[in-house]
């Protein structure tokens, strides 16, 4: 499927059959999100990839009754580092070394340059950044998965804090900011399925500066 015709189909489906999803299919849209842009390089951020049916029920109780989470193939949980600290930018920095064939002494002016960056902000601030950065992976997801044809429906209105502590994701150093459900949509159920596509002109949206 061309892009913009992948782009053009793609909608937040509403309602999804529980059919599953091919595994290369998953794993392809698993690699764009590791592909990703992340500022810097360094992902600051965890997917958790749910296929339990029995989790995401509970999920769907405690956290977010919306259907999808129940009719999905796979539900992604991103979720963003919390408390960002030196330590994980050297383990960023020695994997640069080692994916580059580089020594570490030859990367300090980098890593002095992250760390004087983010580790000057305050912690919340820190939080937010890395925040942002998981919603850049997300669009990712969602335009891998509309190559794919595979619906995919992005979820913010839920319950972080549930679904935190059913997942202990604070002992993981992690914070729970947005979900994907990937599924395919039920055409006979979803009032959307067949309704136009409504997005601003381009006259609107964008301004040409020459």
């Amino acid at each position: 499927m061309e892009l913009l015709d992948a782009m053009s189909w793609r909608y937040a489906a509403k309602k999804m059959t529980g059919a599953k999803v091919p595994a290369e299919k998953i794993d392809t849209i698993l690699e764009s999100i590791r592909l990703s842009a992340s500022s810097v390089g360094l992902q600051p951020y965890t997917v958790i990839v749910i296929e339990n049916h029995e989790l995401k029920g509970k999920i769907h109780e405690l956290a977010c009754p919306q259907p999808q989470i129940v009719e999905s193939s796979h539900l992604l949980v991103f979720a963003s580092w919390t408390g960002l600290e030196a330590s994980q930018i050297d383990t960023y920095i020695q994997l640069i070394a080692n994916t580059r064939g580089v020594t570490v002494e030859s990367l300090t002016p980098f890593a002095d340059s992250i760390k004087g960056n983010i580790l000057s902000r305050t912690v919340e601030s820190r939080d937010n950044w890395t925040a942002r950065q998981a919603y850049i992976a997300l669009g990712s997801a969602l335009i891998a998965a509309a190559t794919e044809h595979v619906d995919a429906t992005p979820i913010e209105g839920f319950n972080a804090n549930a679904l935190n502590e059913l997942l202990d994701l604070p002992a993981k150093g992690l914070q729970s900011v947005a979900l994907l459900a990937l599924g395919y949509r039920d055409e006979e159920r979803d009032f959307l399925s067949k309704a136009p596509k409504v997005r601003r002109a381009k006259e609107d949206l964008f301004i040409e500066l020459a």
